[in-house]
C-alpha cells in the first residue's frame, strides 16, 4: 500500500472564493454557481494552480449563459488538494465556499459544480441549506468497500443533481458513478446522468455539449428557465435509462447560435 506525506497542515491555510469569474458584478446577483476544481486523493500541497484554471471556461460559459438573471460564478480555491481520508477536506471547502456565498450574496440559490474530485467534494457538500442543484462532471467516487460506510446519498434530498461521465474515462471508473447514481436515484428521483460516449476524464471532445448540458441544467435548476427536453426525459425516466443518458454530438448547437 502506498503511504503520502502530507506537506504543511491543510488547516494553517484558508480557502477563498476570490473574484467572480467574469469580472466584478454591478448587477444584482440572482444565483451563483461554485466551481470545485479537481485534486488528489491524498495530499496537503497547495491546491492545483492548474486544476483552478481548467473550470473557468465552464465558468465563463455559465456566466455568460445567466447573466440575465444574475448568475455569479466563482472557482473555489481549497487550503491543499487533497481529500485526505475522513478529513473530506475537499468537502469541507465547499461547504465553507457555500456560507461564503450567502454571506457574500445574500439569500440566492447556489449550485455546486465540481470536476474530478470536486464533482465528489459537490455531492458531499450538497446538504447546505442554500444548495439547490449538484453538477459533478466526471466524479471520482470509492470503490465500494464492505468495511467502510458507503458514500452518503440523503444530503441529495430536495437538489436537483446532474452527473456526467465519459465512457473512456481513464482515471475516475464511469462505472462507480453509475452505481453511485442508482443509490442517489432511490433517495432523491431529481436525480440522472449524461454518459459522453468515447470522451475521457477531461470531457475535451464534447466540451461545447458538456457546457451547453451544464448551462441548461444550472439555469433550469437555479432559475426554473425551461431545459431541452433530453434532460427532463433523463430525470424522468426510471433507472437504468435516466442514469445512461447519452449526450447528443451536438447539444445546445440551436442555442448557441
Amino acid at each position: 500500500m502506498a503511504h503520502f506525506a502530507l506537506v504543511g497542515p491543510p488547516d494553517a491555510r484558508r480557502p477563498r472564493l476570490g473574484r467572480p469569474v467574469g469580472g466584478s458584478r454591478t448587477s444584482a446577483v440572482g444565483g451563483v454557481v461554485l466551481l470545485l476544481p479537481d485534486g488528489e486523493p491524498m495530499s496537503g500541497r497547495r491546491a492545483s494552480l492548474r486544476a483552478h484554471a481548467a473550470m473557468l471556461p465552464l465558468g465563463r460559459a455559465l456566466e455568460r449563459a445567466g447573466r440575465s438573471e444574475g448568475l455569479a460564478a466563482h472557482v473555489v480555491r481549497y487550503r491543499a488538494r487533497g481529500w485526505n481520508g475522513t478529513d473530506a477536506d475537499l468537502a469541507a471547502d465547499a461547504s465553507w465556499a457555500v456560507t461564503e456565498a450567502v454571506r457574500r450574496y445574500g439569500d440566492v440559490p447556489v449550485c455546486l459544480a465540481g470536476h474530478g474530485l470536486g464533482g465528489r467534494a459537490a455531492l458531499r457538500a450538497a446538504g447546505q441549506e442554500a444548495v439547490g442543484a449538484v453538477l459533478a462532471l466526471a466524479p471520482w467516487l470509492p470503490e465500494d468497500d464492505v468495511a467502510a460506510e458507503p458514500e452518503p446519498v440523503r444530503q441529495l434530498v430536495g437538489r436537483r443533481v446532474l452527473l456526467v461521465h465519459g465512457t473512456n474515462d481513464a482515471r475516475t471508473d464511469p462505472e462507480l458513478s453509475f452505481r453511485f447514481a442508482e443509490r442517489a436515484k432511490k433517495a432523491n428521483r431529481d436525480t440522472c446522468r449524461f454518459e459522453v460516449h468515447s470522451d475521457g476524464h477531461a470531457l475535451r471532445q464534447y466540451a461545447a455539449e458538456v457546457r451547453a448540458l451544464a448551462a441548461d441544467f444550472v439555469l433550469g435548476s437555479l432559475f426554473a428557465r425551461p431545459v431541452a427536453r433530453p434532460l427532463t426525459d433523463a430525470m424522468a425516466a426510471p433507472p437504468p435509462l435516466g442514469l445512461r443518458m447519452p449526450l447528443a454530438v451536438g447539444f445546445g448547437s440551436a442555442r448557441r447560435r
